[in-house]
């Protein structure tokens, strides 16, 4: 019997919650902090809501099956789909622009490399009816106050920034036709994970000519945004839009978290506008997050036309980038309290004295048995920040010694 976790996939032992919990926590106190409203859903999807999203290609990348009734279904690669349909069927009730969240186990058959598993949790921040800026630089605002939580300082990462209508733009400035820009898009994303020449025959394979295919891959050594406005020229909404949003990020005191860097495409397809990605400095991991605007996705699964933004942020990453940074232990003060006794006979004594702690607030972690103080201690330091033994002589006395493992202070508790 192989007793480890099917390829890909993960178990999480109690010493390996306290990570997840770090990154957990410091996710829903940054969402609900920035006014997130907490949302859920079914685990597995209709197949076919996944093709109108995605293509028929998505079959390769999910766990798809079919029910016992026939139906095909898929365990969730991502929760935007699922948002989209949610937000479809209420469409008519609920009041916009809304800002939900979520927590999400995600699932896709993909080669695994450093950062990549067949499995994750990720959150997502997403804000659908609203057309402003404002949406992206609440979800920018959202995941960057998430790693600070983390403890990430502002100079291990930065959020790089591009617009896929402004490569609209560009690209017809350039005497490319609109019909090329989603296969140039494709293409231009694997910047960076595959050698120009093969970049270059998915542009060939597009349609694109020899000259064309020049042009849009010298699109991506822009280095500025004012390099890319004058290009673009004075009057380029795409720009204008970009500028607004540092502008804003600017007021949020966010401004020098996010750089402008024209490669940042998002491969996925439904991205109709702004696209963003975050990357540690040192350049050792892949994204920490990303996202970007997605103005076309309800209607592309039957819903009304309506404005949308989100990010997701996937716990992989940014947990190897705690790792290295030395911030996988827990945070804050744990205030455990361990109450242990010596022998049956004080274990009324201490399971009152934990009942009452634990009424009172405190987190209490009760022995189950008796047992010798040493090996009490001994255990009790590993997790504990706070102590107390019960013995005959405490419950003659009718109170215990409480011990503060870490000073080394004890102070008087009654066991009445």
């Amino acid at each position: 019997m192989d007793f480890s976790a099917p390829r890909g996939m993960r178990d999480f032992y109690p010493e390996d919650m306290v990570l997840r919990n770090r990154i957990f926590d410091a996710w829903r106190a940054a969402a609900v902090a920035s006014g997130f409203e907490h949302y859920d859903a079914c685990v597995v999807e209709s197949l076919d809501l996944l093709k109108r999203k995605a293509g028929e290609e998505v079959e390769n990348q999910v766990y798809a099956f079919q029910d016992k009734s026939g139906r095909d279904i898929a365990l969730r690669a991502e929760m935007t789909p699922t948002l989209a349909r949610m937000v479809a069927a209420r469409q008519g009730s609920l009041q916009f622009p809304i800002k939900w969240f979520c927590i999400a186990q995600c699932f896709r058959y993909e080669r695994m490399t450093k950062g990549r598993k067949r499995e994750h949790y990720q959150l997502n921040l997403d804000i659908v009816g609203e057309d402003g800026v404002s949406g992206e630089a609440e979800v920018l605002v959202g995941a960057i106050d998430a790693l600070r939580r983390m403890g990430v300082p502002d100079g291990a990462y930065r959020v790089r920034l591009s617009s896929r209508a402004l490569l609209s733009e560009l690209l017809e400035k350039l005497g490319i036709p609109e019909k090329f820009h989603a296969g140039a898009f494709i293409a231009l994303d694997k910047k960076g994970k595959l050698p120009r020449e093969e970049i270059e025959a998915i542009l060939r394979d597009e349609g694109l000519d020899d000259e064309a295919c020049r042009k849009a891959f010298d699109l991506t050594e822009i280095s500025s945004l004012d390099e890319a406005a004058a290009i673009a020229g004075p009057d380029s909404p795409a720009i204008a839009r970009i500028r607004e949003l540092f502008a804003l990020l600017k007021v949020y005191g966010v401004a020098d978290q996010v750089v402008f860097d024209i490669s940042v495409v998002r491969g996925l397809s439904y991205y109709t506008g702004i696209v963003f990605e975050a990357f540690d400095t040192k350049g050792e991991f892949r994204a920490i997050f990303g996202g970007g605007r997605y103005d076309n996705l309800l209607t592309t699964i039957g819903g009304k036309p309506m404005p949308a933004v989100g990010l997701g942020f996937g716990d992989v990453v940014v947990g190897e980038l705690l790792k290295a940074l030395g911030l996988d232990g827990p945070t804050g003060d744990r205030d455990l309290v361990c109450v242990g006794y010596m022998q049956p006979e004080q274990r009324d004594a201490a399971t009152r004295l934990a009942a009452r702690l634990r009424a009172a607030g405190r987190n209490v972690d009760l022995r189950l048995h008796a047992q010798k103080a040493k090996a009490f201690f001994a255990a009790a330091a590993q997790r504990a920040t706070h102590a107390a033994y019960v013995g005959p002589d405490d419950v003659a006395a009718g109170s215990v010694r409480m011990k503060n493992l870490s000073t080394r202070e004890e102070t008087s508790v009654p066991l009445a």
